[in-house]
């Protein structure tokens, strides 16, 4: 596929890629959203000593679509076995310059429909990577996460509501993001987000969808 065609679909690196290295990332807030913070503060004191209750560990979190992985940075800081993956490389050199050479989770430049990770998370951490996905992805991003997450685990974060028309970001409507996830998971959490980015504000809310 000639490379200037690859570069206007979104479903592939090049498009990415390209985005990277021009420094058109209006998606990138070069830091972790406060809701972010709240969550893992919220989830660490379950049990009062910072593991997670399921397996007396760490938790496990996954980042797709990690971009610069400011929000990979901070979990991992706080002591989650953190895994940051991203398809494109430019990303994942971008995220590499935000997490320094002594940085102590996984960094991947992998596919998320075909990474195959020994076990399944705890935690997955959904920021501007669903409204990435041309519509006809969804499905298998639904199927998809059921597949990595544990009973129990959380699919939590931000999602891009709105009228389905146009992108990237592509926006989804509630009742499509719940016909999408309802058959594996239930949502526990629903909350407004006043620190949106100017590409996103009025149409986030953040979410956390238990597995079931």
């Amino acid at each position: 596929m000639p490379e200037r065609l690859a570069r206007q679909r979104p479903e592939l690196a090049d498009f990415w890629d390209h985005r990277f290295r021009e420094g058109t990332t209006p998606w990138d807030a070069g830091r972790a959203p406060a809701l972010l913070y709240d969550f893992a503060a919220r989830y660490e004191s379950i049990d009062g000593n910072g593991l997670c209750p399921a397996s007396g560990r760490r938790w496990r979190v996954l980042l797709p679509g990690c971009g610069s992985a400011w929000e990979a940075a901070v979990l991992s800081d706080r002591g989650w076995e953190t895994t940051a993956l991203d398809f494109s490389v430019a990303a994942i050199a971008a995220a590499r310059a935000t997490l320094g050479d002594g940085w102590q989770g996984t960094l991947l430049c992998a596919d998320f429909f075909s990474f195959d990770p020994e076990v399944p998370f705890d935690v997955i951490y959904e920021r501007a990577f669903l409204c990435a996905l041309p519509r006809r992805l969804w499905a298998d991003y639904a199927s998809r996460m059921a597949e990595l997450l544990r009973r129990g685990g959380l699919l939590a974060g931000f999602f891009f509501l709105g009228d389905e028309t146009g992108g990237p970001p592509f926006a989804i409507r509630q009742e499509r993001l719940h016909e999408l996830l309802a058959t594996n998971f239930s949502c526990r959490e629903d909350r407004p987000v006043d620190d949106s980015l100017p590409i996103f504000a009025g149409q986030e809310r953040w979410q956390v969808w238990e597995r079931r």
